[in-house]
C-alpha cells in the first residue's frame, strides 16, 4: 500500500541549511518539478526574507561545494525563485531519494531543521531509503509513517494522517477565524514540529482537501 514518510534532518546535515543559517525567519521550500531528465531538486522558493537578503543567499552559494551554483530567476508575491545546479559528487538526502524508489512529496525547512517527506508504493521501499541513508552516513529521523487512503465523503479526503491533525487543529484553535485567535508556532508547538513545517502540513493539506472535493476529476 502506497505510504508517505516523514522525516526530519538537522540544518547543517543539508546543503541549503548553510546558505540560510544567519537568517532566523527564513522558508525555504523545495519546488517539486516532474523531471525531463536525470537530476536533482533545481528550484526553491525563499520566503520571509528582503531582497538584499536573498542576493547575499546567492552570493553564499559560491562557497558550498554541494553547489556548482546558484541563481535568483524569479520573484512572486515576495517569495524568490532560486535555481540549483549541484555538483555530480553530491551524496545526501536528495540523492538518496533519487537512488532509491521514493519520490520527493515536499521539502521546506530553515536554518533550525529540515522536513522531508517521500512516498513509497510500499513499507519496504520506504525502509530501503532508510538503509541507503543510513548506509551513507545520513542522519535522518523518522516522525510520521502514514498509508494514503482514498475514501467516501466524511473521511480523510486522501489526506495523510499529519495533514488531517494539522488542519483540524487549525479549526478548532480559530487559526482561519478573522483575527485569528492562534498563530502558526503555537499551533506547531503542540504537535512538536517548527512553524515552518507546520505551515507547510497545512498548505498540502488544504491542497489535497480542494483537490479532492472542489477540483474537476476530469
Amino acid at each position: 500500500m502506497s505510504t508517505i514518510a516523514e522525516f526530519t534532518i538537522p540544518a547543517d546535515a543539508f546543503p541549503l541549511g548553510r546558505l540560510f543559517e544567519e537568517l532566523e525567519d527564513v522558508v525555504v521550500e523545495l519546488e517539486r518539478v516532474v523531471p525531463t531528465k536525470p537530476g536533482l531538486i533545481p528550484y526553491v522558493w525563499v520566503q520571509s526574507v528582503t531582497r538584499s537578503e536573498v542576493e547575499a543567499v546567492v552570493r553564499a552559494g559560491e562557497r558550498v561545494p554541494e553547489l556548482t551554483t546558484v541563481r535568483l530567476v524569479d520573484e512572486v508575491d515576495g517569495a524568490f525563485l532560486l535555481r540549483l545546479n549541484w555538483d555530480a559528487n553530491y551524496e545526501g538526502i536528495l540523492r538518496a531519494i533519487t537512488e532509491t524508489d521514493v519520490s520527493l512529496v515536499s521539502g521546506v525547512g530553515s536554518a533550525d531543521s529540515w522536513t522531508f517527506e517521500v512516498r513509497g508504493d510500499n513499507r519496504k521501499q520506504i525502509a530501503a531509503f532508510q538503509r541507503y541513508c543510513a548506509e551513507h552516513e545520513q542522519t535522518v529521523s523518522l516522525r510520521a509513517l502514514n498509508t494514503l487512503t482514498s475514501t467516501r465523503s466524511g473521511a480523510a479526503y486522501d489526506l495523510t494522517d499529519p495533514q488531517r491533525e494539522a488542519l483540524l487543529l487549525a479549526h478548532r484553535r480559530g487559526y482561519y477565524h478573522s483575527p485569528r485567535e492562534v498563530t502558526l508556532e503555537d499551533l506547531a508547538s503542540e504537535v512538536g514540529i517548527s512553524g515552518q513545517a507546520f505551515g507547510s502540513r497545512l498548505r498540502r493539506g488544504i491542497d489535497r482537501l480542494v483537490g479532492s472535493t472542489l477540483a474537476p476529476t476530469d
